[in-house]
Formats: C-alpha cells, structure tokens, sequence
C-alpha cells in the first residue's frame, strides 16, 4: 500500500512540474521552416515533408522552440493535380516537441515560387510547369492557433 501511495505522489509531482514548464506559443506567432529536402512540383498533394525550425521561438524570454525542432508537412497542392495551373503549397501539420509530437495549425499553406521561373539557360526560357525547391529552402508560417508545448 505504501508503494502505491509513493507512486501516486511520485506522477502528482511528475505532472505538476510539466504543467509549470509548459509554454503557450501565441498565435499569429511567425516560425521560419527550413525545407530537409527537395520539393517537386510535380509531387502529389499529401506528400509528407521533412523540415526543422530555422529559428528560435521565443516567449517571454525563454525559448519555447529550439532552432532545429523537428517539424513535419506536407503538400497541399501541386501542378500534378487536377490542373497544371495549380500552384506548388505545403503546410506544416506538427512539430517533435520535448518528446512528443505537437499538432500545428497555420493560417495557411504557403506557396514555393519556382526559382527559375524568370532566368534563362543558354538564352532559352526555363521551364515554368516542372520545377524543384532545393532542401535548404527558408518558408515562414504563421500559427493560427497558440501552441501548447
């Protein structure tokens, strides 16, 4: 019994400290993404995407995210859809936060321009349809909804 009681006080303990240490990120909160890998814009949508924190997210000075947090995305849509008109979008769906993952609502997809929509190769127009994002790609979201970690 008394082993039971010490185990009950131990997890009350336990969670009362994770309920002091949690952090509310704001909404409207921007987070700088770093891309861990190239884009296509002929992937499908609902392509999962590899992605990092770029920058430190900080509340009330203390940093609620660390530069390199591991974020996970996806594609919302593509030139490989219904239409080729549609533009290359991704979005972040969650973040690997103090061991656990953390859903992340945005207030948006964000579109990846083609970076060589306007250059010329040998004095002939680049292709606009099929293009690549380099992994190393800088994209900023900004959070619809605080986040709790």
């Amino acid at each position: 019994m008394t082993t039971f009681i010490r185990l009950t006080v131990v997890g009350i303990a336990y969670l009362t400290m994770q309920a002091a240490l949690a952090v509310t990120i704001p909404a409207g909160t921007t987070l700088v993404i770093r891309t861990l890998q190239g884009i296509s814009s002929g992937d499908m949508a609902g392509t999962s995407v590899r992605m990092q924190l770029d920058k430190d997210v900080v509340v009330k000075g203390t940093v609620a995210l660390p530069a390199g947090t591991k974020i996970s995305g996806r594609v919302e849509s593509s030139k490989r859809g219904l239409t080729r008109d549609q533009k290359l979008t991704v979005n972040i769906t969650d973040a690997q936060a103090q061991g656990r993952m953390v859903t992340i609502k945005t207030t948006g997809a964000v579109e990846l321009q083609n970076p060589y929509a306007r250059t010329t190769q040998r004095g002939v127009q680049v292709s606009k349809y099929s293009y690549q994002v380099p992994a190393g790609t800088k994209i900023q979201f900004r959070l619809a909804q605080p986040l709790q970690i």
